[in-house]
């Protein structure tokens, strides 16, 4: 059975675990409304993508 023979000390820990952390997303703004939205979707807002029409939005207020 493996057992470590040292202790691991703080530093090699940290840097192991450098790349385990929360990234913000990319946003992207929509060519037609200008909302920022993820890349390569439809925008909740509008229902526009590549610049067309996609979806029709209906908004009940």
């Amino acid at each position: 059975m493996a057992v470590p023979k040292r202790r691991t000390s703080k530093t090699r820990k940290r840097k192991r675990r450098t790349h385990k952390k929360l990234h913000s997303p990319n946003l992207v703004e929509c060519s037609n409304c200008l909302e920022m939205i993820l890349p390569h979707r439809v925008c909740p807002e509008c229902g526009h993508y590549k610049g067309r029409q996609v979806v029709t939005i209906d908004k009940e207020e």
